[in-house]
């Protein structure tokens, strides 16, 4: 069975370099390098101020332009660094699909954190979810920012997903606490919940987050999965990344939220760690792997 990562079209740096190149002339010569790929794009960084991102599915071109409408509105509006876009491929003969280019987001992916560097985060994240949250969703639409299509909450819909994961998981011995793990999707149950609509990040994790030189969450990249739709999908941070007692400082910060939605937070903090795990197996990504697993020990601390 395929993976939902495998890719129908991958473009190499020669590739890239000549696209590059041909479409914006200005930027010749290009000196380009791997920064890396996830489910939906492949990504260079360019003469180390730009970084350029070449769809890897069809699927994903609609994605891209929904960044291309709104990331330039809310760049400013946002307390951290986003990936702002501000080269615009087009399809040619070469290379069918729209790619993008963006001013390069300084720092580097968080790696292995202490307890207190991630804490250190806890209210800088939770001041910019409240940011992003209360933007107004009208003009999110405006923007061509959809609403959910894929009920990223909907718990019994993906739960067959997740035991298919938590079965490699086991089967490779990746990880130390597969019972608990293993009890915690046993116990899974749909959690009957209020719509809520707000403008969400909609991928909010470890591969999207960049840190400074003092290991603080700066900025957040990847807005592929930008959508209205309810905070607990981009909540599930404050499980996957923060310890327990960090918790209490985010959502100070942020202010509370219902019993509820700190259930859907948590499933969706454990539903997107568990893919994250096996697509770092699945292309031999060790420091993430590695660091996915921490996540998880995370999620359940109590």
């Amino acid at each position: 069975m395929p993976n939902a990562w495998d890719a129908e079209q991958v473009v190499s740096a020669p590739l890239a370099k000549t696209l590059i190149e041909t479409h914006f002339p200005e930027l010749a010569p290009v000196t380009i390098s791997l920064l890396g790929y996830g489910f939906d794009n492949t990504v260079y960084q360019v003469k180390e101020r730009f970084v350029f991102r070449f769809p890897r599915r069809e699927l994903a071109t609609g994605l891209l332009k929904t960044e291309n409408q709104l990331l330039p509105t809310l760049a400013s509006q946002l307390p951290l660094s986003i990936a702002e876009p501000i080269f615009f491929g087009k399809p040619n003969a070469v290379y069918p699909w729209p790619f993008t280019g963006y001013h390069y987001v300084q720092g580097n992916p968080p790696a292995r954190l202490t307890e207190e560097e991630r804490i250190q985060s806890a209210s800088v994240l939770a001041r910019f979810l409240r940011t992003l949250h209360h933007y107004p969703y009208s003009k999110a639409q405006e923007l061509g920012v959809p609403f959910d299509e894929l009920n990223r909450l909907d718990m019994m819909k993906r739960k067959s997903a997740l035991e298919k994961y938590v079965k490699q998981m086991k089967e490779r011995n990746l990880y130390s606490k597969q019972e608990i793990l293993e009890n915690y999707v046993d116990s899974i149950q749909e959690i009957h919940y209020q719509e809520k609509n707000v403008l969400v990040h909609g991928d909010l994790h470890i591969r999207n987050m960049i840190v400074d030189q003092n290991n603080i969450v700066s900025g957040i990249i990847d807005w592929g999965d930008v959508h209205i739709g309810h905070p607990a999908v981009d909540l599930a941070i404050a499980y996957s990344f923060l310890p327990s007692n960090g918790r209490e400082h985010f959502f100070r910060e942020y202010g509370e939220v219902d019993e509820k939605t700190h259930r859907l937070a948590k499933w969706k903090a454990v539903f997107t760690t568990v893919v994250l795990v096996a697509h770092s197996y699945d292309q031999g990504d060790n420091q993430t792997l590695e660091v996915a697993l921490e996540s998880l020990n995370l999620i359940f601390q109590e």
